[in-house]
């Protein structure tokens, strides 16, 4: 477990650029603060200590607005920024190097028994306010972008936009290492709403150039003038 520890701290030292050394992480970070009671709540989860287990968990939501069932799986090198509203559900699973912001839901979609949460593979990033919900895999070096809702399962390298979510891949290029950016996404209805915008400017200058034409047509021939 201290293993684990010192590598949720390079986590943070690796990832966010307003920290200054690793006594900031232990001592100001909650989203550390959350993981460290998250591993110590699963650790007797797994041993049967279930109400136990369930009532740290809610003491470590109590401090740092960050919920992690104590039956969630969490790999190695999890961050947690800004974590305040992250909720992570009992049969969730986080793979190595993913990056969680705030907000962050990873929850079911119903009352079904077993596996309901979803799985995320490794060095996924979660922007903020994300939901992704049910028992569905998003791959490896995959991205869901602020405010998405995921419903379905994700491929490998690639990004997740919109509600629902929808998967743009990004020229089938693996992604190396986690990725951070929430701001270069690709934004499919700005495009949509783009592409009918330049539809509607067309149609208007082809009206307005067969209006012209009539006119045209008016002027050299009264009789059809007349007769119109």
């Amino acid at each position: 477990m201290l293993e684990r520890i010192k590598e949720d701290v390079r986590a943070v030292l690796e990832r966010d650029p307003a920290v200054k050394n690793a006594w900031e992480v232990i001592l100001c970070y909650p989203g550390f603060h959350a993981i460290v009671m998250h591993r110590f709540n699963h650790w007797l989860y797994q041993r049967g200590w279930f109400v136990t287990a369930r009532f740290l968990s809610q003491v470590a939501r109590f401090l740092t607005g960050i919920e992690i069932h104590p039956g969630a799986r969490v790999g190695r090198g999890l961050f947690i920024d800004h974590g305040m509203g992250v909720v992570i559900g009992e049969t969730a699973e986080v793979g190595d190097g993913c990056t969680l912001y705030q907000g962050v839901t990873l929850g079911g979609t119903g009352k079904e028994k077993g596996k309901r949460h979803p799985t995320l593979g490794r060095n996924v990033m979660v922007a903020t306010g994300a939901k992704v919900l049910g028992n569905i895999v998003i791959g490896d070096n995959s991205k869901v972008g602020a405010g998405a809702v995921v419903v379905k399962s994700v491929p490998a390298n690639c990004t997740v936009v919109g509600v629902p979510g929808r998967v743009v891949i990004r020229d089938g290029q693996r992604v190396a290492g986690p990725d951070l950016n929430q701001v270069d996404l690709p934004d499919p209805e700005a495009d949509d709403i783009a592409a009918l915008q330049r539809e509607m400017l067309r149609l208007e200058q082809r009206l307005r150039q067969v209006e012209a034409e009539l006119e045209d047509a008016r002027a050299d021939r009264p009789d059809v003038a007349h007769a119109t």
